[in-house]
């Protein structure tokens, strides 16, 4: 229409209406239906989950390049996603489950991943698709869906800003750069209970509520992201959700009222699907009813018409960011651009590979309870639950995942023209509705059940568990029922949705649990790789909690107890003549009292390998070496899995600096020689320099020769060679002296002596082994000497209270006679 004419122009020549493009948006999350509003044609990307247990938030940034360039090429120009959902603790049986439309359950890791896929989005569309990140200010503590009703969340603003905000700073005035910030924000309905603090009020919807939405937009990240033209969009206004909140019987619904309520909330942008009053015959007469009610308004109310000025003007600044300027030609996208749908394949199988988990058993004990793959003879029975989905009201219903997918990848991959690893005839496949049947069928044997009992091996392909899907069900069902089916054979299940629907119990009776997360065929193909072997590893790491294998997330993201936290001075980064650069200096440092001291760790590692969230706490220390005298203990905060600190040197004498983060506490030592320099004045150090700037004091090599090196790690405990000689000092001890005894006839007196020895070892081990007080000095300062030397006295202490005793008894006797 904005390319006709005006009728009536009055100018000589004719005119043609301003151009404004419309938001054309689309929710595409990844994995098919339900995620997804696209089911064809474009590259079958991962759900969030899979991307999350990748851990590596390079593969984030490729999948959101692929669905930028592939939706801008189509014309979509908003993109309502990614979530940023927190899932901390799954609810399996809850309704309002996430399941694997989240990245993950810590903090950190989602803000990462969602900024990573926040920058390929824009790389992917040149930066032609504005993304809303949703659902703020997060949905992970709800216990239904916001579709159905407005859900309640007991958390204070404190506790959102520690866990569930946290992603959405990360991707506003957190973000690093432009690419990786948001455009806009998806404020959903959902309302706090203890907001302010108080357990007994409540808010309301926080897309309803002005005083909370505010108190949320003046944290300094969303502060400086609003002030720089930060979007909010409203979740659906038309929801079942936001209907039985203004009216629990669902009898009215005031279409105007509602839109006016979440308008003058903040939100720019209001989302109206299925926006029909009762007596309207359809969306579009609500719709202009409520544009008219609009603009009435901002003819009468110029307070109203000043908060739609603000609104048009941040939509307006964002349109002109995605296109510069208002022309036809620069909003339609060509048609040769078309050529890049569905090519993104490669990424969705290197996601694939890098997130299949090994979720039980532990790794090394999954060599004994699946040495080798299936064997050529082997019958395999492939179990797979499915069912229907349809993208729209005339479209062909179609599986949402194939019943035969997993064999058909092992035929495609060690099928007769794949290495002739596998018989078509040794392979059969059935649905969980199949299994469902089988379980509650009164009839006698079933074909299904007549497969299982010849069966070699029994493989799952699990989707999520619900309850208004019996067939989910049945491979529960089948492990508690069926145990005569499954005896000595391996059974080994796929967990293509969320990991954490079985439980410990259920579990237990797998030969195998992997977690691939996602259902497309690259994920099927992997699963197919890993059931043959030839995936030996699963380096995908779990996302979330798994209560079924005791895995907790929060647990497994802090320091491994095992590593040596390496530590560096952290002097500036030198360039060479020839332009390189070297990370450490050319020349041995050198200090003298009053100089500072810079200090960093290397990356510290989480249990699971990954660097530690940022924010994790480590506690540097400046000791006097060989006096154990702690002179400063800061503790300071990682960033990338690096902490840095700066110590001042008031003291001259020999110096180390330590570190520890929970639960890890050992680390290198530094050590630093600070010599005393006769008649020097000690500099006044400058306060506020920090590691590396180019204010921090420069000593000449030539004042101070002493070098600063570092030092082999100090013996901080005891280890497993320890308790060896600590067993052989008491054996042999123990033995000794039993010897010795009997030699005299003495052999109960022997016995006691002995046994006497091998507790004083065992007790004098104890005590090193449990870093009771004064321990650590002994062993930095002898090393394995003193375990041995300790061992040893307690041990001939031992023996020598039997002698004690035994002497004072021979006393008595001789009294009494």
């Amino acid at each position: 229409a904005s390319q006709e004419p005006l009728a009536g122009s009055l100018s000589e020549g004719q005119t043609l209406p301003n151009f404004i493009p419309l938001f054309i948006a689309v929710a595409q999350d990844g994995d098919g239906y339900p995620s997804d509003q696209l089911l064809s044609g474009l590259t079958a990307l991962p759900n969030p989950m899979a991307i999350g247990a990748t851990w590596q938030p390079d593969l984030a940034e490729r999948v959101g390049l692929i669905l930028g360039k592939e939706l801008s090429a189509l014309g979509f120009n908003l993109l309502l996603g990614p979530s940023l959902d927190l899932l901390e603790l799954p609810k399996p049986e809850s309704p309002g489950d996430l399941g694997t439309r989240t990245f993950g359950g810590d903090p950190f890791w989602v803000g990462e991943m969602g900024r990573a896929f926040i920058r390929g989005v824009h790389l992917g569309s040149q930066n032609r698709l504005a993304v809303v990140a949703k659902h703020f200010p997060g949905q992970g503590g709800s216990d239904r869906l916001p579709e159905e009703e407005v859900a309640t969340v007991r958390e204070s603003l404190e506790q959102l800003k520690q866990m569930e905000l946290a992603p959405f700073f990360a991707v506003t005035g957190g973000a690093t750069n432009p690419e990786s910030t948001t455009d806009a924000l998806l404020n959903s309905h959902i309302r706090y209970q203890g907001f302010q603090g108080n357990i007994r009020a409540t808010t309301r919807p926080i897309s309803f509520d002005p005083q909370a939405f505010a108190q949320l937009m003046s944290l300094t990240p969303f502060a400086t992201w609003r002030q720089d033209g930060g979007v909010v969009v409203t979740d659906d206004l038309g929801s079942r959700a936001v209907r039985r909140f203004y009216d629990p019987s669902g009898i009215s619904f005031n279409a105007r009222l509602i839109a006016r309520d979440a308008f003058l909330v903040g939100n720019d942008l209001l989302y109206l699907g299925d926006f029909i009053e009762p007596g309207d015959p359809d969306a579009y007469t609500t719709i202009s009813r409520t544009l008219s009610f609009f603009a009435q308004k901002y003819r009468e109310d110029p307070a109203f018409a000043q908060r739609v000025d603000e609104s048009v003007l941040r939509l307006l600044t964002l349109k002109f960011k995605l296109y510069g300027t208002f022309t036809l030609d620069a909003v339609l996208p060509p048609e040769e651009g078309l050529n890049v749908l569905g090519q993104g394949n490669e990424a969705t199988f290197l996601v694939a590979s890098q997130a299949a988990t090994l979720i039980s058993p532990p790794p090394e004990d999954l060599e004994s309870s699946m040495p080798a793959p299936p064997d050529l003879q082997d019958r395999i029975v492939f179990l797979t639950d499915t069912y229907t989905a349809v993208q729209c009201s005339g479209c062909v219903p179609k599986p949402v995942m194939d019943t035969d997918s997993l064999q058909q990848a092992v035929l495609r991959l060690y099928g007769p023209r794949a290495g002739g690893l596998v018989v078509l005839l040794n392979l059969e496949s059935y649905t969980f509705n199949d299994l469902l049947v089988m379980l509650e069928s009164e009839r006698g044997t079933t074909q299904l059940e007549r497969s299982l009992q010849q069966a070699d091996w029994i493989v799952f392909s699990m989707l999520d568990v619900r309850a208004d899907r019996p067939a989910s069900l049945a491979l529960r069902q089948f492990l508690a029922g069926r145990p005569d089916l499954t005896r000595n054979k391996p059974l080994i299940v796929f967990a293509f949705n969320a990991p954490y629907y079985l439980d410990a119990t259920e579990i237990s009776h797998l030969t195998a649990y992997f977690g691939l997360y996602s259902r497309s065929k690259p994920f099927v193909e992997v699963a197919a790789r890993l059931l043959y072997k030839e995936l030996l590893l699963a380096p995908g790491a779990l996302p979330v909690s798994v209560s079924g294998v005791g895995y907790d997330l929060i647990s497994a993201t802090a320091p491994d107890p095992d590593q040596v936290i390496p530590l560096f001075f952290d002097f500036p980064e030198v360039i060479s003549e020839g332009g390189t650069i070297t990370p450490e200096p050319t020349a041995t440092p050198a200090f003298k009292v009053g100089d500072l001291i810079p200090v960093r760790t290397g990356i510290i590692l989480d249990h699971n390998g990954h660097p530690v969230p940022d924010g994790t706490v480590v506690k540097f220390s400046l000791v006097v070496s060989g006096e154990g005298v702690i002179l400063r203990e800061l503790d300071k905060t990682t960033v990338g899995g690096i902490a840095r600190v700066t110590f001042s040197v008031d003291t001259a004498k020999r110096l180390e600096v330590r570190a520890l983060s929970e639960p890890a506490i050992a680390s290198a030592t530094l050590v630093i020689e600070v010599p005393v320099i006769e008649g020097e004045v000690l500099p006044t150090t400058t306060p506020g320099l920090t590691p590396g700037s180019p204010e921090s004091p420069v000593v000449e090599t030539e004042v101070v020769s002493v070098p600063i090196s570092l030092e082999p790690i100090k013996k901080q405990r005891t280890d497993l060679a320890d308790w060896g000689l600590a067993v052989l000092i008491a054996g042999g001890l123990g033995w000794l002296t039993y010897q010795q005894a009997t030699r005299k006839g003495q052999i109960r007196w022997g016995l006691y002596s002995g046994l006497s020895a091998v507790v004083g070892a065992l007790a004098g081990y104890t005590y090193l082994a449990f870093n009771a007080p004064g321990v650590q000095p002994l062993l930095a300062f002898g090393g394995r000497w003193i375990v041995v030397g300790f061992v040893l006295v307690c041990a001939i202490s031992g023996w020598g209270v039997t002698l004690v005793f035994r002497l004072l008894q021979r006393d008595q006797k001789e009294k009494a006679e």
